[in-house]
């Protein structure tokens, strides 16, 4: 009875969230539709619907704005047709003195496909199914939309299926199927995950200090007040694949508390210290993000995130692991597993990996990139890019910055990956394939974003530090680049990541492919220094030392 009772009050749980998600983002339209930047670009979009290859059907709603301090405005618009989602339609304006200076939007095509499905939503989730390897335990949010992320707009079936997945990296999974002949045009996983002031004891970085919230003399929760009242939970051992899984883990996890503001033994015997290292990475990323960069939290919303250490992560065999680390952008938090000491592996609590995940919800903010195709690996990339930058930011001597992402974390130094060769682990790309990468070949194919991501990732360490081989690596300068381009010169950390910043939040849209974030960074790198300028000319090289032009 009493896990009876625990399963009815957590579907009521289930179905509070979801009432949350769908009507937070209509209020937040709201806000933004109503203030004059937002109706002057709507307004210019109106006046130019060509350039963003719109028709008289189409709506567009607010999603996000930026305001330069020169007063440049830049809007990023999601759209509908006759009612329907347009997957890959949303349109970002940048705006000066009240006229249009650019607009961004992948959108291919003035076409527009009819609205009668040859096929109906139970064959849709069945063609889904075929694609899901394991057990479907629950459909979600089977609809008509209007896919754009190919040649030209289709309607389709957006399928979210729940349950134990076999090959994919979690049982949250999402597919978009053709309303016409059934095929499944795009495979996204919606568990992104990556691979994986008191005294803070921490297991990594030794003794430090953190930000707590005091509720009596002997009573101290994590909680950093100074940043959002960011949280550190216990998730007590959770094993999570799917969205209930999520929501059990959370509704049986409690909040870290202590009684003299001292946290954790520097040792694994007790269960507080990995959550000082996870409090450590999540105050440093928020630090840089907001030093950097202006922003204040990951959705810029002054909100801190919810993390649960010691959690779980299922394999389609059923047993489960601790290597992994994910961010779940439908409920905004974070899980960081224990890892496995048999196979080398520490807790997966690392400062790059608390960025990484962090700037899942960067990016889930800003151009929303999807999980699979080009975007897929921009998605990826964008996080590693920005869990290094949160490294190097940190400087903290237990963990030197460099861009290996979670080497900290593995025996023998060993990473998860080698930004600058990341194809070293026979599975990732270094340089980008004629064609593109295919998104119904994403979420654990050959094309998965972890894989695609060695591209963005090799692209960001040339114009960072130019073809100059990292230290204890083996390389020589040809082994860098794909193109035999070895004079290529850094422009820094701080310049590329501040030209990346800017491109991801006022040019990048979810479809964004390779060559597309070519030209955003390259217009990224004019507005900041210049068109001509070293930093650009910097960037167009290091974009062709990864096969993008």
């Amino acid at each position: 009875m009493r896990i009876h009772s625990k399963r009815l009050k957590l579907e009521g749980l289930f179905l509070a969230i979801t009432a949350a998600l769908v009507v937070a983002p209509a209020s937040q339209a709201a806000q933004l539709g109503g203030s004059a930047a937002v109706t002057q670009a709507r307004g210019l979009i109106a006046d130019h619907l060509g350039a963003v290859h719109g028709v008289a059907e189409d709506a567009f709603e607010a999603r996000d704005t930026i305001v330069d301090r020169d007063g440049t405005t830049h809007v990023r618009f999601d759209r509908t047709y006759q009612g329907l989602r347009v997957i890959g339609g949303d349109v970002v304006t940048k705006s000066r003195r009240g006229q249009l200076a650019a607009t961004q939007s992948t959108l291919r095509s003035q076409q527009r496909p009819g609205l009668r499905a040859r096929i109906g939503r139970d064959a849709a989730a069945v063609e889904a199914g075929a694609r899901f390897n394991g057990k479907v335990s629950q459909v979600h949010g089977n609809q008509l939309v209007v896919y754009a992320r190919g040649a030209k707009p289709v309607l389709a079936y957006e399928v979210t299926l729940q349950g134990e997945e076999t090959r994919t990296h979690s049982g949250f999974v999402t597919y978009y199927v053709d309303a016409l002949s059934g095929k499944v045009l795009d495979v996204q996983d919606r568990l992104q995950t990556a691979g994986a002031v008191g005294t803070g004891k921490t297991f990594y970085y030794g003794n430090l200090s953190i930000a707590t919230d005091q509720k009596s003399a002997t009573k101290f929760d994590l909680i950093d007040t100074t940043r959002g009242n960011g949280s550190v939970y216990d998730a007590k051992g959770a094993a999570i694949s799917n969205l209930f899984d999520i929501l059990f883990a959370t509704w049986g996890a409690s909040l870290f508390t202590d009684t003299d503001n001292v946290w954790g033994n520097n040792a694994l015997s007790d269960r507080a210290t990995v959550a000082t290292d996870i409090h450590y990475g999540v105050g440093a990323t928020w630090d840089y993000f907001k030093n950097v960069h202006g922003r204040n939290g990951l959705y810029n919303d002054g909100a801190g995130i919810k993390s649960y250490a010691h959690t779980n992560f299922k394999r389609a065999d059923g047993s489960t692991t601790g290597v992994n680390a994910a961010y779940f952008a439908l409920t905004k938090v974070m899980f960081y597993g224990d890892g496995d000491a048999a196979r080398g592996y520490g807790p997966i609590v690392g400062i790059d990996v608390a960025g990484h995940e962090m700037s899942h919800g960067v990016n889930a903010a800003t151009a929303n990139l999807a999980y699979s195709g080009d975007a897929g690996g921009l998605n990826e990339a964008n996080s590693d890019i920005f869990g290094t930058l949160v490294e190097f930011y940190a400087n903290n001597p237990a963990d030197p910055g460099d861009y290996r992402i979670g080497e900290i974390m593995r025996t023998g130094g060993l990473a998860f990956r080698d930004m600058y060769n990341q194809g070293v682990d026979g599975k990732s790309f270094n340089c980008y394939i004629a064609g593109g990468f295919d998104p119904n070949l994403g979420a654990g194919g050959i094309h998965d974003p972890h894989y695609t991501s060695g591209v963005g990732n090799r692209f960001f360490y040339l114009v960072s530090e130019g073809a100059v081989v990292p230290a204890g690596s083996g390389l020589t300068p040809a082994q860098l680049v794909c193109n035999g381009d070895t004079g290529i010169v850094g422009i820094g950390r701080d310049k590329a990541g501040k030209i990346w910043y800017r491109a991801l939040t006022t040019k990048f849209t979810s479809s964004t492919s390779y060559p597309q974030a070519r030209a955003a960074t390259l217009a990224a790198a004019a507005e900041l220094y210049g068109a001509g300028s070293q930093e650009q000319n910097a960037v167009a090289r290091a974009w062709s030392a990864a096969n993008v032009n």
